[in-house]
């Protein structure tokens, strides 16, 4: 091998970060298996190539034997004594073997060796950069849309969007810039694969940490989110400090910041509520912007019975359920929502209450159970909410 394809391995070694040593080491390991297909050996062989000249030798081990019954592999106790006197039947010779012919097949076997060696680490720099960036926002420029999934540009690499993280009703563009969240990195035959995400909670959750620096200080902390991409997300927030408003932050002046990433998530409704370690004050809180007469929780089994005025229980449900469902993922209770005036006929009639059914993953059990001792807590919402606590209710 010439002097000028050393230069280029050392050139590869600054450029991307492939130890020369690295390279040698694969075409030594790669002209062996060369040398045997070529020349039909079976022999023990070894390559050693001169990382400063370029010079490379092809060395054959034989067992010192008195009688050879396998040229490959033996050679006679004379003839290795003529070599060295000290050899004895049974000693290890390592014999050059060097082909005259070699040098072609030598140097095509090292070319292919670099350039698949070059890929390999060029993927690994690619999988290593990304998968320091898993959980993170990213900004992606459309490459293909097909019906499965949507390939992107990202920094350099390719990423790959399937159809199920997707926003429904949105529309992607070729050439258009968003914003992805990185959710997964995988190592494959073909190189990284890196899974993007436009539905994940954690791009809303990296978007805030974005706009609000409250939550970049710690001040300001988000402790749950409930999405349903692309419709509505209910984010619960706190503040360490007593004097920063949580919710203010988020949403900025006149809306200021919320509008940026409502925007960048294609108008999607967000809900920014108040946490409270108070499960009946973050329930109630959590139904917003419905407003809550009364909150009654079930603590073993985290289930909770809600009362609301009459006009405000379609408010409360929302359309399809979707605000008490959201409510539900929310605070991780479930939630069974009856109007004022289904209370009070529970309260003065005999008759059975018909249940409003909100979503299959909600428990709608009688109000009254006899077997659960409830607290029960009149709430009002953050513009004059009044909390108050009976130690139970009683039929």
């Amino acid at each position: 091998m010439s002097t000028e394809f050393l230069s280029a391995l050392s050139a590869l070694e600054k450029e991307k970060g492939i130890d020369k040593s690295v390279l040698i080491d694969a075409i030594e390991n790669a002209l062996v298996s060369a040398y045997k297909k070529n020349y039909g050996s079976v022999q023990d062989v070894r390559v050693e190539v001169d990382d400063t000249t370029g010079a490379y030798r092809v060395f054959a081990k034989k067992t010192v034997a008195e009688t050879v019954e396998d040229d490959d592999a033996e050679i006679s106790l004379s003839v290795a004594q003529k070599i060295n006197i000290a050899y004895e039947p049974g000693d290890i010779i390592e014999m050059e073997v060097t082909p005259g012919s070699f040098g072609r097949i030598a140097a095509q076997t090292a070319k292919q060796v670099v350039v698949h060696r070059l890929r390999e680490a060029e993927r690994e720099i690619v999988y290593e950069k990304f998968i320091e960036r898993e959980g993170e926002v990213m900004t992606a420029s459309i490459h293909r849309v097909d019906k499965n999934n949507i390939l992107l540009e990202l920094d350099g690499a390719e990423g790959m969007m399937p159809a199920a993280e997707c926003i429904a009703g949105e529309r992607y563009n070729i050439n258009d810039h968003i914003k992805v969240y990185v959710m997964e990195v995988r190592k494959t035959t073909k190189g990284p694969q890196i899974i993007v995400s436009r539905t994940h909670p954690g791009l809303l959750k990296r978007l805030f940490e974005i706009e609000v620096p409250e939550i970049m200080q710690n001040i300001v902390h988000i402790k749950s989110i409930a999405r349903e991409a692309g419709s509505r997300t209910k984010i619960a927030v706190h503040s360490e400090d007593e004097n920063v408003d949580p919710v203010g932050s988020c949403v900025g002046q006149k809306g200021s910041r919320i509008d940026r990433i409502v925007a960048e998530l294609g108008n999607e409704k967000i809900d920014v509520i108040p946490w409270s370690m108070d499960p009946i004050e973050f329930i109630a809180n959590s139904l917003r912007p419905a407003k809550v007469l009364m909150v009654q929780i079930h603590e073993s089994e985290k289930a909770a019975k809600v009362v609301v005025p009459d006009y405000q229980l379609s408010l409360a449900i929302g359309r399809e359920g979707q605000n008490a469902r959201l409510a539900a993922k929310l605070t991780g209770w479930k939630i069974d929502i009856k109007s004022q005036s289904q209370i009070e006929q529970a309260l003065f009639s005999d008759d059975d209450t018909q249940e409003q059914e909100v979503d299959d993953d909600l428990e709608y059990d009688s109000f009254f159970d006899d077997d659960i001792n409830m607290n029960a807590n009149n709430v009002e919402d953050s513009a004059g909410m009044d909390i108050m606590e009976d130690d139970k209710l009683e039929e």
